[in-house]
């Protein structure tokens, strides 16, 4: 089996794996407890906030761990729109958000009293920084703009909208699932007062999510019960997970640039061996600011949910959009917004390479896609 869907989840490394191992058995107390024996796992748990603080240019207390980055992001939108419940708000974000963000949007905008802007994109899927200063209200109090795309890969100008806000009584989240691990991220650089991530997309264990909240900043908790996590986010530790978090982070972090520039030639290989056999296919998204292992291709005529089931028969697999709208029989709304049309938006897959992906795979993979691509048109 060939897995290039790291965009929906990666192999946990074999360092974190083993980094956690022991809070799952030997060291398995619960992190606040009193005695000496959960204090080992306090410190785990210290230690990874320290690792996962340092990638992104944060301080320790500016760190709250999470269940996953959906928890995260409706952390922040539900609990802004509820410090504001007495006034009539107004919160901004874009058209191609995860569906966390979307739904939650929706969700607060349905129950009164806030108005949400989706802001759209141009045809590579980037948010204009001057729609974001068009779209600003005398009552907005948040914009919403995902660092990277998890289904093209698009990065946005996160930076430049933070340095537009700076000084402004509004605040600022990006989603940045996609990004952190696999892209330069610094919270100062991009000026964010928020900022989510999730370790499973940067080779950790799944239900561990981080959320980066600005020191200064207040936020209510989501979650109520007891007082961990400083008492912002109630609930026993997922120790194991957190410390597998640190560890990813931290490797992630220390084979970025090398890593970033083996990925992109993996795609340049993939791209350009398809189109040699296939030459109408379509990049969709940024050609230039997008996710190192990250490519999403369009096939006129075809069904892209055809061509992945084809290929996961050849062993490879590969999506058709996000992991959270698999299985649906609707088009992308992240393709759709990009201007193409219901048939080009379900003509698509989405191809992610990883750590684990190596150049001889990219090369199988380009043979099978240009393979199956040919049954189905000889079927049709």
């Amino acid at each position: 089996m060939i897995y290039a869907d790291n965009a929906a989840t990666t192999r946990i490394s074999d360092r974190a794996f083993e980094q956690m191992l022991p809070f799952l058995r030997e060291q398995y107390g619960n992190a606040s407890s009193q005695y000496s024996f959960g204090a080992k796992a306090k410190r785990a748990v210290e230690h990874a906030r320290k690792q996962v603080a340092a990638a992104i240019g944060a301080e320790l207390s500016e760190i709250t761990f999470t269940s996953g980055g959906s928890e995260a992001n409706s952390w922040v939108l539900r609990c802004v729109a509820e410090t504001y419940r007495n006034e009539s708000i107004h919160i901004i974000t874009s058209a191609i958000e995860h569906h966390s963000v979307l739904n939650a949007c929706r969700a607060i905008e349905q129950g009164g009293g806030v108005e949400v802007t989706f802001l759209p994109v141009d045809d590579a899927g980037r948010v204009s920084v001057e729609d974001v200063k068009a779209a600003i209200k005398h009552n907005t109090k948040l914009v919403s703009i995902m660092l990277a795309n998890n289904e093209i890969g698009t990065i946005q100008p996160i930076s430049q909208i933070g340095a537009f806000l700076k000084g402004r009584d509004i605040l600022f989240h990006t989603d940045a699932v996609q990004a952190v691990g696999h892209i330069p991220v610094d919270v100062d650089d991009l000026r964010v007062d928020f900022l989510t991530a999730s370790a499973h997309k940067f080779n950790g264990a799944k239900g561990t999510g981080i959320l980066y909240k600005r020191s200064g900043l207040n936020l209510p908790p989501l979650v109520f019960g007891g007082k961990q996590e400083r008492g912002l986010r109630a609930g026993t530790e997922n120790v194991a997970g957190i410390v597998s978090a640190g560890s990813a982070i931290e490797e992630s972090i220390s084979k970025m640039a090398e890593e970033a520039k083996r990925l992109r030639s993996m795609i340049e290989v993939t791209v350009e061996g398809i189109k040699e056999k296939i030459p109408s296919v379509r990049v969709n998204g940024d050609t230039k600011f997008r996710l190192p292992g990250m490519v999403n291709l369009g096939f006129n005529g075809i069904s892209g949910e055809s061509l992945m089931h084809l290929l996961d028969l050849k062993g490879v697999c590969v999506s058709t959009s996000s992991a959270c709208t698999s299985g649906k029989d609707e088009p992308s709304h992240v393709l759709l917004a990009l201007g193409l049309s219901e048939q080009q938006a379900k003509s698509a897959i989405r191809i992610s390479y990883g750590r684990y992906n190596t150049a001889d795979e990219a090369k199988v993979i380009v043979k099978a896609v240009c393979g199956a691509y040919a049954k189905i048109i000889d079927n049709r």
